[in-house]
């Protein structure tokens, strides 16, 4: 009687859990599901004193979606910023990682220092950035000018205006990506690396052959958290360049907003996000089969 009554006690310690993440997380994503297959707007969404008078319109929305001539473009782009901006953390980080691992005076001030980005709330460093691309008074144009270059339109030229996206979310993934990689190099026994010099193997050699295989079991779920967090960026792209010019920045998450808050379309917007989440959870399904597959 006394161990059925003990059994109790695991599910209790996770109960809080579990009514968060249901109130946070599995009740809106079934309550998107459902308005993606209904024809809810502005107008027929409801209020407290009238009815909600929308309908159910099944696979109407999603045939609507896929028929969007900007799907294909906005995927595209979506796909490319988060390539690029991933790349760069992981480079970028693994970089500043294997610096700040060594033994070198100031460690934890360059630590400190390196994590400020990353500790300062996106949407102010977005707005920081944003001031800084500005053609006439940005700091990174004036700059340019004293040095003898020609300012650019980093906001308002479709390929710079990308460009300045990626930057900003560079400064604000690579601190993410640096801890969780010292993380790994910190990890690794010395012991390896000196069994290493006895064989004569070189800097280049044991960074190959050690340092980078030992660093995958860490290295790729951090890179998964990274590609999805930075598909679903949201706050660079729509507080840098807002999507411009002619929506050569935009991707599906500013896509599906300007949907809801824009065109007040609620039943489409949702359908791009249940659209947003089928693409990640494929992408993470075979990205766990590609990653276990080399792991064993």
């Amino acid at each position: 009687m006394f161990g059925k009554k003990t059994t109790i006690y695991p599910y209790l310690y996770i109960l809080p859990a579990f009514l968060v993440m249901t109130a946070l997380v599995f009740y809106p994503l079934v309550v998107g599901f459902f308005y993606s297959i209904t024809d809810m707007n502005q107008y027929n969404m409801g209020t407290p004193y009238v009815k909600p008078s929308y309908h159910l319109v099944f696979l109407k929305n999603y045939i609507e979606a896929v028929k969007d001539p900007q799907l294909i473009r906005i995927f595209f782009q979506t796909v490319v910023w988060t390539l690029s901006c991933v790349f760069f953390h992981v480079v970028f980080g693994l970089m500043l990682a294997m610096l700040l691992n060594r033994k070198i005076k100031g460690q934890a001030i360059y630590r400190t220092l390196l994590l400020v980005p990353w500790a300062v709330p996106s949407f102010i460093s977005a707005f920081s950035w944003n001031w800084m691309f500005n053609y006439d008074y940005g700091f990174i144009n004036l700059m340019m000018v004293k040095v003898g270059m020609q300012p650019v339109a980093w906001l308002t030229s479709p390929g710079w205006a990308m460009a300045a996206a990626v930057v900003t979310n560079i400064w604000l993934g690579v601190p993410f990506m640096m801890v969780i990689m010292l993380g790994g190099l910190q990890s690794i026994p010395e012991d390896v690396y000196e069994a290493a010099v006895v064989d004569g193997t070189s800097r280049i050699q044991k960074f190959f052959k050690i340092t980078l295989p030992l660093l995958k079991p860490i290295a790729l779920p951090a890179v998964l958290l990274g590609v999805i967090w930075t598909f679903n960026m949201f706050n660079v792209i729509y507080l840098v360049t807002g999507g411009g010019p002619y929506h050569r920045t935009e991707i599906l998450v500013t896509y599906a907003y300007k949907q809801a808050f824009e065109n007040w379309n609620f039943g489409l917007a949702s359908t791009y996000g249940v659209i947003i989440m089928l693409i990640l959870m494929i992408f993470t399904f075979f990205y766990r089969r590609i990653a276990d597959a080399e792991q064993n």
